[in-house]
């Protein structure tokens, strides 16, 4: 288990004398202020990286001069599980984790997390659609859902694949459907699972932003500068005009620019808006994630075939069921689905397999009272203001919940796959808030800018040319991961842009 106490800098790296730790160009901060930028993108993770790749490719033989700031610093080119040594919690990445749930009483499991390419560097990569009864009352069409989804999983690789073949997966399946969960599907994955041929590499299986941000690189430049933390939108009679950035030895740089997307993450958006004094009635309000309940299991090796393959499957959120299940097996008691690839060795055999885990994500309404907002004593080092978080769970909330817990009992049954008992009882537990990573709503979009941070198209009501481009805008979140429609929405935001800018 990972000590946040420990030092991050205890043993700082080594790389030898004529080598260049740096994997991508980078820009100093110094020299970004002596820019004029058409548009700077602060962040780096799903949101952000989707803006730049996109943005990098309606303006390729544009003259604008496109900037990328990032709060934390080079640690990974790729996402950490494809790196054979890395397994699941590469420290490096480990390290980069902050708890700040000491100071979040009511959000008390969350963390924050600083890096290129954010927390696509060791997420989990399921990405499944959100079901259209979730998206009727958004302020876009689901027309367009339907036409950004279809391009972002396209841009992340997404498909059912992963799953199919495996006999583990195809036989349990078989016994959801014929046990009356008859939605059930193989787990959406972002995973790039074509064959490296003719001398086109396919070796980045599980999807990060970095992919994003060596596309735009290979369309056209762009300037990016690491562990530079915006800390204000700078803003001129009603106008984006860049961002303050600080940098880790606290010197301040103003970044000129017409345009700014921020993509920070729901945490970190509303602080830096609230921080520039930016009005909005609704900015850091509709704070919303997923409730979560958790439970381990066990599969009866001697049903399945010796090579059984891997277990990654969904039983997807609907109109009438206001959650989803996520099933995911283990082999050699390695981390869910993931060791089909690096951890099967013939010395130990698939019928190993054994333990299984199901996740059920709840949905959350979206409530005014959860919020996002600054503290008004705790400073961070640069003298920024922390933020605070009012959460609670609804009384809806609350059904959802004990609905999920009788949900993973039904499903375990549906599969014949009995849950563990520990100390006595069903291994059956809840998540605390903030414990998902699945936050979502505190810059949230729409028509009306007192239940809304920006409008259908991500710009921040009465600020022109100050966008937001992350989980943050999602009006409502539903029972499926948010990754794939943020970067959807994101897409469909920076198309917009694109049309402005030209």
């Amino acid at each position: 288990m990972y000590d946040s106490r420990q030092s991050r800098a205890a043993v700082p790296p080594y790389f030898p004398e004529g080598t260049d730790p740096q994997w991508l160009p980078l820009t100093p901060l110094e020299q970004m202020a002596q820019t004029d930028y058409d548009v700077l993108i602060v962040g780096t993770g799903a949101g952000g990286g989707a803006v730049l790749w996109r943005i990098c490719e309606g303006l390729k033989d544009s003259g604008k001069r496109i900037g990328v700031i990032e709060a934390g610093d080079l640690l990974l080119p790729t996402h950490g599980m494809n790196l054979p040594t890395s397994g699941w919690a590469l420290s490096s990445i480990g390290n980069q984790f902050f708890p700040i749930g000491d100071f979040l009483p009511q959000y008390s499991a969350a963390r924050q997390f600083f890096g290129l390419g954010g927390r696509t560097l060791n997420w989990g990569i399921a990405a499944p659609r959100m079901h259209r009864s979730d998206m009727i009352h958004w302020p876009v069409p689901l027309r367009e859902m339907e036409k950004y989804y279809k391009i972002a999983e396209q841009a992340m690789f997404v498909s059912h694949a992963f799953a199919e073949g495996s006999t583990l997966s195809e036989i349990t399946i078989n016994r959801l459907w014929q046990n009356g969960f008859l939605e059930s599907v193989y787990l959406p994955m972002a995973a790039d699972l074509a064959q490296t041929k003719y001398g086109e590499l396919h070796s980045n299986v599980y999807f990060s932003s970095i992919l994003f941000l060596a596309r735009a690189l290979k369309l056209r430049t762009y300037d990016l500068a690491v562990r530079a933390r915006a800390i204000q939108i700078v803003t001129e009679n009603g106008k984006a005009a860049g961002v303050r950035a600080v940098s880790p030895d606290k010197k301040w740089y103003d970044l000129k620019a017409k345009t700014v997307v921020l993509s920070a993450s729901t945490l970190e958006n509303p602080r830096i808006l609230l921080n520039s004094g930016i009005q909005g009635h609704a900015i850091g309000h509709y704070l919303t994630n997923h409730s979560g309940v958790e439970a381990w299991g066990t599969i009866n090796k001697e049903q399945f075939p010796e090579i059984a393959g891997t277990l990654a499957l969904l039983v997807p959120g609907t109109e009438f069921r206001p959650y989803q299940v996520q099933i995911q097996g283990f082999i050699n008691g390695g981390y869910p689905f993931y060791p089909s690839v690096y951890h099967y060795s013939i010395d130990k055999p698939a019928s190993d397999i054994s333990d299984y885990v199901m996740w059920a994500f709840g949905k959350v309404e979206s409530r005014f009272e959860n919020k996002v907002g600054l503290s008004p004593s705790l400073r961070d080092e640069y003298g920024v203001p922390m933020i605070q978080v009012d959460f609670s769970h609804s009384n809806r909330d609350l059904e959802v919940i004990g609905q999920m817990s009788q949900a993973l009992i039904q499903v375990s049954e549906a599969m014949d796959a009995p849950i563990n008992i520990k100390d006595g009882r069903l291994d059956i537990s809840n998540w605390i808030p903030g414990r998902d990573f699945h936050e979502c709503g505190t810059c949230r979009m729409g028509d009306n800018p007192l239940t809304s941070t920006t409008n259908r198209f991500g710009q921040v009501h009465g600020v022109s040319g100050l966008y937001v481009a992350d989980n943050s805008v999602l009006p409502t979140l539903g029972a499926a991961n948010p990754t794939l429609t943020a970067v959807a929405l994101a897409i469909r935001t920076t198309d917009y842009l694109i049309e402005q800018l030209k």
